[in-house]
């Protein structure tokens, strides 16, 4: 029978997880720097609780789409180190999940930091 892992165990592995790809994956570097920089613009136009929530939510989706991005890749060139069009199909795919949440994720800052927007720069 398998041993149970200390809870400890599993949120090192999730750390150690976040830091590596932080370390390896330009695009995760990127993703949370525009997210620290919503984070920041969203309390400089003081934007309600409701707003700012759902900013977090959405830069937690593409984070979160870009750490399974980089778990997919891995795996693939692992199982499939030669080029392989199934490979390249599943890389595309969560590729493109990222993507997809990263669209989504812009409009939505534009529909929240519009009307702040416009108050500040038409007064």
């Amino acid at each position: 029978m398998k041993s149970m892992r200390k809870w400890s165990d599993v949120f090192r592995c999730a750390i150690e997880g976040i830091i590596h790809s932080l370390r390896t994956e330009r695009n995760l570097r990127i993703h949370l720097l525009a997210g620290i920089l919503v984070m920041l613009a969203a309390l400089f136009f003081q934007l309600p609780p409701r707003d700012i929530a759902l900013l977090l939510v959405m830069i937690a989706l593409v984070i979160s789409a870009e750490l399974l991005n980089t778990a997919i890749e891995k795996a693939v060139d692992l199982i499939s180190p030669d080029w392989h069009e199934l490979a390249k199909f599943a890389k595309d795919a969560a590729a493109a999940a990222v993507l997809v949440a990263a669209i989504i994720s812009v409009i939505v800052a534009i529909l929240l930091f519009y009307q702040p927007m416009m108050n500040l720069f038409l007064g």
